[in-house]
């Protein structure tokens, strides 16, 4: 992210701090991943008092640090429901997977990590890819199938990579980031080098063998990865209950021996505590964790669109999950710390709202791929 734009971040944190008494210095941190590696640095092992659902955070790093949680899942949120809104223009010619409705779990998880830890998405790859820092310019700019796009416009939305920002590949393959990610940690436990490396993967995905053999061969080496299971219950249109047994996730890790941790998946601040644990021990040479995270897609499986009135899935059980929004419990969060109100609020969009516009607008009229290039980087 730009200097500038973090600038105007730290001044919208200053004003929030004002509001909840605190008195801050005006100095802009030099880059959002310095804040959020010393916001997370201060975070860990901090107590925090509950009332009423409500976690009460006591100290201004927490307010500070949730404040850029608050903003990460609210940039995802308005960059999906500009491509949702701009999709029948008919210039996005690929499939997109929105993570409308699941942005707390891969803002949780990446605020954990640090640029140098590696991350392998799924089908379902803009929140990951975004949280963990990747090019906004490029992502968009792939989508659009143009030259400047994160893979020269050769793979589109299910394809996203940013390895400088540690965000490796995006496999639309069900179950394919689960040994890449396996793989990259067997690597680092060899050079003896204290990186993470996390696979994202949803809930069809634990009926896939490789999740199991990955499970298995992690465990027993000790490896320091992060299996993320974003349980969304849907497997395109199949429901968890029609293809497992009644029984926690978390079971699965267990039958290997291996740790695992239940958690809300909209509730940001409890997806970064528990992940940090988990990176915590496997940097210490602990090994691995699996991490359930429950969570609601809002949209459609494929596509810019709503589809409660197919049948997979009733308008009632949409709304009951929808009250969960990320945005409105980290919200609710930070107004019991008196960390933000509508002005705030209003600030932050109209700040992404700008940095949005002038991304799809460098994306539309950016160039596409040359066309005697189009065999390059084709093996088989």
């Amino acid at each position: 992210m730009i200097r500038g734009a973090l600038g105007s971040l730290w001044n919208i944190i200053i004003e929030a701090g004002r509001l909840a008494g605190l008195s801050l210095g005006r100095g802009a941190p030099a880059c959002s991943r310095s804040v959020k590696a010393l916001a997370s640095r201060v975070r860990v092992g901090r107590e925090r008092v509950v009332f009423d659902g409500v976690v009460a955070l006591i100290s201004n790093e927490e307010r500070h640090f949730a404040l850029t949680l608050f903003r990460d899942i609210l940039r995802i949120r308005l960059i999906e429901e500009a491509i949702a809104s701009r999709y029948a223009e008919q210039e996005m010619r690929c499939p997109v997977h929105l993570s409308i409705g699941q942005e707390a779990a891969a803002v949780g998880m990446c605020a954990a990590l640090t640029p140098d830890d590696r991350m392998f998405s799924t089908h379902r790859c803009h929140a990951h890819y975004l949280a963990k820092g990747g090019d906004l310019k490029a992502m968009m700019a792939e989508i659009y199938g143009k030259a400047a796009g994160c893979v020269g416009g050769r793979g589109g939305s299910m394809h996203l990579q940013d390895q400088a920002a540690g965000l490796m590949a995006s496999v639309p393959i069900v179950g394919g980031s689960i040994p890449m990610a396996v793989g990259t940690a067997l690597s680092d436990s060899l050079d003896g080098n204290d990186r993470v490396s996390v696979a994202c993967f949803g809930d069809a995905a634990i009926e896939e063998g490789v999740f199991h053999e990955s499970m298995n061969f992690a465990e027993l080496r000790k490896l320091p990865v992060i299996f993320l299971l974003e349980n969304n219950l849907y497997s395109v249109y199949t429901p968890l209950a029609e293809r497992q047994p009644a029984r926690p996730l978390t079971d699965c890790a267990r039958a290997f021996g291996m740790t695992a941790e239940a958690v809300d998946g909209n509730d940001a601040l409890a997806v970064h505590a528990t992940a940090a644990a988990a990176v915590a021990r496997a940097r210490a040479g602990q090994g691995p964790t699996l991490l359930v995270l429950s969570t609601y897609r809002w949209r459609e499986h494929c596509g810019p669109n709503y589809d409660n009135s197919i049948g997979y899935r009733t308008e009632a059980e949409f709304e009951a999950w929808k009250v969960r929004d990320p945005l409105a419990v980290l919200r609710a969060q930070l107004t019991q710390a008196g960390a933000i109100d509508a002005a705030v609020e209003a600030r932050l969009v109209d700040e992404l709202t700008g940095e949005i516009d002038a991304v799809f607008e460098f994306a539309r009229s950016a160039p596409f791929p040359v066309p005697a290039q189009a065999q390059e980087f084709v093996y088989a």
